[in-house]
């Protein structure tokens, strides 16, 4: 670390994504006093409407013009949100050219990228999880689909949107979720295979800032993947979120920082790997304790739209701290205690070809109590803003209970509209009187 480095303020942030969980972060960010402009790259229609924050749109999205963009501008802190370009090595580049940067590098991002990997990592260091094989053939996955006799979760190795994973209740939905995958659906996301044992249990979501060395653990939150009310229908990428999640208490939470994250941090760093960012890990509490479902390497998206409202304005310093390698001296991040509840609305026909192009009326503003976080959203040449993608906004709103939260955020859905908007109807009916 240099002097220099360690003097600088910070000012200017860029946050690289578009959808609802850059423009949560977008908003948090903002709150702090002493930053003067966030940039969003490329941003969405909503990006504009929180104070400070501004869409940065260059020629093109590689990652040379963005880092060119970037060092104009003289951005002193780079957020990258979605896994894909973390995957694709975005940070390493941007590093290598002098930026400070919240995310890891190719290599930490295989966490999730590589559902393999991810296994492997936890098998080596003793962290609780699944039953799993890996098979790149169709043959060799029914095959083992026949020896297990039993129903088994599906998955696709690589990254596929939140939509690569087949939770099935019946050996025949496990054959017909292999033939999908190998069939192309997802791409080279589905070269190999992850067939998985089918544990029972309530899922929760815990998330970690890492430095590389350390953690700072932030409330646990609780996701709804499936389209429909009941937990019924595909899975999606969430359909919305609470937080803090009351299935695990702090020391819960304690338990399985030392059971989980730490062990985590710990295994990448024997192989090497300096991971600064994020640590999801998504867990199912078991009748024989928790068990890993799965690490990603961001934040959850729509986890991270109900957990950004209970943080405190000292966040943007934490990450700060985080991508410097030096969270030893960020301020103490405090948490807003009230309970916060996030409902996304979707276009019609999501997730498999989600309509595009509707005019999207919000006759409802954001507050301190209510906060409309965009994702696929844009703004066409009359100024409306427009849908343009499959889930289009995240109404989050917070409240001293989770009735009063979510009393909240359904009544200003309902001053929302576009052609065939759909949300679920319960989301949080694990914490609700409904």
């Amino acid at each position: 670390m240099t002097k220099n480095q360690k003097t600088e303020e910070l000012k200017k942030i860029l946050i690289v994504g578009s959808g609802g969980r850059e423009n949560s972060i977008a908003w948090a960010l903002s709150k702090n006093q002493s930053i003067e402009k966030i940039y969003v790259c490329p941003g969405n229609g909503g990006t504009a409407n929180f104070e400070k924050c501004i869409c940065l749109k260059p020629k093109s999205e590689d990652a040379q013009t963005i880092i060119e963009e970037s060092q104009l501008l003289g951005i002193n802190l780079v957020i990258i949100g979605p896994e894909v370009p973390l995957a694709e090595g975005l940070a390493d580049k941007m590093r290598e050219a002098g930026l400070t940067v919240f995310g890891p590098g190719k290599d930490g991002a295989q966490l999730e990228a590589s559902k393999e990997w991810s296994k492997d990592l936890m098998i080596e260091n003793n962290i609780p999880t699944a039953k799993y094989w890996s098979t790149k053939s169709k043959e060799e996955a029914l095959e083992i689909l026949r020896s297990f006799n039993q129903p088994l979760v599906v998955k696709a190795d690589g990254l596929a949107a939140g939509k690569g994973v087949t939770v099935c209740e019946t050996i025949e939905e496990s054959k017909e979720a292999i033939k999908d995958i190998f069939s192309g659906k997802f791409g080279s996301a589905g070269n190999k295979v992850i067939l998985e044992e089918k544990i029972e249990g309530p899922e929760v979501s815990i998330f970690a800032l890492c430095d590389g060395e350390r953690l700072i653990v932030l409330p646990p939150a609780q996701d709804h993947k499936r389209l429909l009310n009941g937990d019924n229908g595909p899975n999606t990428g969430g359909m919305g979120a609470y937080a803090p999640a009351l299935l695990i208490n702090e020391q819960d939470l304690q338990d399985l920082t030392e059971l989980v994250l730490t062990p985590t941090l710990k295994g990448l760093k024997k192989k090497n790997i300096n991971y600064i960012g994020v640590i999801y890990a998504g867990l199912m509490i078991t009748s024989s304790g928790p068990k890993v479902i799965e690490f990603n390497c961001r934040f959850g998206d729509p986890e991270c739209q109900a957990l950004m409202p209970l943080m405190g304005e000292e966040f943007a310093s934490v990450l700060f701290a985080c991508a410097r390698g030096e969270i030893e001296n960020a301020p103490k991040l405090t948490f807003n205690s009230e309970c916060s509840a996030c409902i996304v609305a979707a276009s019609k026909g999501y997730p498999e070809s989600p309509q595009k192009g509707d005019k999207i009326e919000i006759n409802v503003e954001s507050n301190s109590s209510l906060q409309i976080f965009h994702a696929g959203t844009t703004i066409d040449k009359f100024d409306n803003i427009i849908t343009s993608g499959g889930r289009v906004l995240s109404v989050v709103a917070q409240g001293e209970s989770f009735d009063k939260a979510f009393d909240l955020a359904y009544s200003s859905l309902k001053k929302i509209n576009f052609n065939g908007m759909h949300f679920r109807e319960d989301i949080g009916y694990q914490v609700r009187n409904i």
